[in-house]
């Protein structure tokens, strides 16, 4: 069943001075891109008052409660049978950031069929994992509080590893390399900050056959 979709305006975009893996930087992993500053302070405050008004619940993974609350839209996963199922109809006032993701990751905005919203207490990150091989490309946007992406990947009896400083306001992917090889992280917050997340899914993995 597909996922519902409400019209929408596009968001007031910050200047932009244009895009690249975070602006060329050789030490971050293939795939990896980022852009800061893609909506105005006037369309951060207006998300983040609607933010606090979502139902937010901790985060679960089989019995645990993280320390990050959420919301999820369009679909999520019901752990008892780890596929995702058809949840929430993504509201009008989200939809905007899909022109954001297609522009940073070259995907259709219709293709990114989950919304997760997370609520980052002081204290309160995610541990290194890698996203559901059900999804593909990752897009993320940031809200209020700049964070540090950690990225790792096996390398011999070690770990390689990069770090990326996202700011308030901007965008980040993972695609390819970066979504499939590393695992990825964010440091526990300070301060509040609020982030979404969009996804798609992969070929033959997507609502019509979950």
């Amino acid at each position: 069943m597909p996922v519902k979709r409400a019209l929408a305006k596009k968001y007031t975009s910050s200047p932009v001075s244009g895009m690249g893996d975070l602006f060329g930087d050789p030490e971050l992993p293939a795939g990896f891109r980022y852009i800061p500053y893609v909506i105005s302070t006037a369309d951060e405050k207006s998300l983040v008052q609607r933010f606090k008004k979502l139902p937010l619940k901790p985060f679960e993974f089989h019995g645990h409660q993280g320390n990050r609350r959420i919301y999820t839209f369009g679909h999520r996963y019901v752990f008892a049978g780890q596929e995702p199922r058809a949840d929430a109809s993504i509201p009008d006032y989200l939809l905007p950031l899909t022109d954001v993701a297609s522009q940073i990751s070259g995907v259709p905005a219709e293709a990114f069929e989950q919304f997760m919203v997370t609520e980052y207490a002081p204290g309160a990150g995610i541990g290194w994992h890698r996203d559901r091989p059900s999804y593909e490309d990752i897009v993320a946007v940031s809200f209020l509080a700049p964070c540090t992406l950690r990225l790792r990947r096996r390398a011999g009896e070690g770990w390689e590893r990069r770090s990326a400083h996202v700011q308030p306001r901007s965008v980040y992917l993972l695609h390819g390399p970066v979504r499939n090889s590393w695992q990825h992280s964010i440091a526990p917050m300070d301060v509040l900050r609020y982030s979404v997340t969009l996804r798609t899914f992969r070929p033959g993995r997507n609502s019509s056959s979950d």
